[in-house]
């Protein structure tokens, strides 16, 4: 967690992450470096660094814009998304490197401001082979410069979540503009088609993976509320959700009432329903569990308590809550939100039915 815009603590696993993050890049740029002097002994070592840091940062790219479907389709991919942040800054630094390498080396020496060369060179816009495509490049850089710069809880807290989401959604148009950007720059270069390839399998990845991720998410907010819908009445407004043994212990099932996902925990004995939102990055809270007895998001670590949504002291951050109550093995939540940190009585498993009013 993080208060008073104090930066997330590194603790082991983060440090760890970090540490394996920044070896294997290290490591892929030395193979790289070295493979490129071997295959292509004519290229200076500026035209290496140049594409090393360019394929590592793509590379980088695409993990990053994995991460967050994978890990809606398998849970064991929520590590990574808790350490995401560092991902793309280390992507960023990458990025920034393998655009001053290549300003400097293509632009410095002319009467024109450099950045201003970036802009206006180029061959004709008339054919894919002569686009200047360096112009896509920095306009991608400058997204992900602006991405970067507002990571720290302080631009989230002043932007206010919905703006500083809508700004790092950005990340999709910068994505375009940097598979534009190689495609282009690829076919004024290269004469393999391996690499052109390379690129078009990891586009189908990326879309591919938001597609089943989306789709699985669809299927299972319009089962809930079919389901639902048909119990309501029934329940005097109550949805059924699923039943107790369909929640993992201090693990939540995440359900669609109402508009608005839910996630309903089960522990130590008891189930309680909070929203899915965080409120520090709009993180899932119900793909998160619970650790010291608070619920703890799986992207940055801010906690709540089941009962109540509220963060633990000093932290002021609260969720709304839920009705929830048993009958039977059957978890029925109310679509209703409670205002934000109202406390809301757990359901007992076990308790005679009815369970919370």
């Amino acid at each position: 967690m993080s208060h008073a815009y104090r930066a997330v603590g590194w603790n082991r696993q983060k440090r760890i992450y970090d540490g394996v993050l920044l070896a294997g890049v290290a490591l892929y740029l030395a193979v790289f470096l070295g493979a490129g002097a071997v295959l292509r002994p004519e290229a200076t070592a500026e035209t290496l660094l140049i594409r090393g840091f360019g394929t590592a940062a793509l590379l980088l790219l695409h993990v990053v814009l994995s991460i967050g479907p994978l890990a809606r389709l398998d849970r064991r991919f929520l590590p990574l998304l808790y350490n995401r942040r560092h991902l793309g800054v280390t992507m960023f630094t990458l990025a920034l490197a393998h655009g001053a390498f290549g300003i400097v080396q293509f632009h410095s020496l002319g009467e024109l401001n450099p950045l201003v060369s970036v802009l206006v060179s180029g061959g004709s816009r008339g054919s894919a082979a002569g686009f200047p495509f360096q112009a896509l490049g920095l306009a991608a850089l400058a997204i992900l410069f602006l991405m970067a710069a507002t990571s720290h809880d302080f631009w989230l807290a002043n932007l206010t979540p919905p703006v500083w989401k809508s700004l790092h959604m950005l990340v999709y148009p910068a994505y375009a503009l940097i598979v534009l950007h190689v495609a282009l720059g690829v076919l004024q270069d290269e004469t393999q088609p391996v690499f052109g390839a390379l690129l078009g399998l990891g586009v189908v990845w990326v879309l591919g993976l938001h597609l089943a991720a989306g789709w699985r998410e669809r299927a299972d907010d319009r089962q809930t509320a079919g389901a639902g819908a048909a119990a309501a009445a029934e329940d005097h407004g109550f949805v059924e959700v699923c039943r107790v043994g369909d929640i993992p212990e201090k693990r939540a099932r995440i359900a669609c009432l109402g508009g608005e996902r839910v996630a309903v925990f089960r522990y130590d004995g008891k189930v309680s329903a909070i929203s899915n939102v965080c409120q520090h990055q709009n993180g899932p809270l119900g793909e998160g569990r619970i650790i010291d007895g608070c619920v703890t998001c799986p992207w940055h670590g801010f906690q709540y308590d089941p009962a109540t949504g509220a963060s633990p002291p000093p932290f002021t951050e609260r969720v709304p809550t839920f009705r929830v109550r048993l009958e039977g093995d059957r978890v029925l939540v109310h679509p209703a939100p409670n205002p934000p940190g109202t406390r809301v009585e757990p359901a007992v498993i076990g308790a005679p039915a009815g369970g919370t009013p």
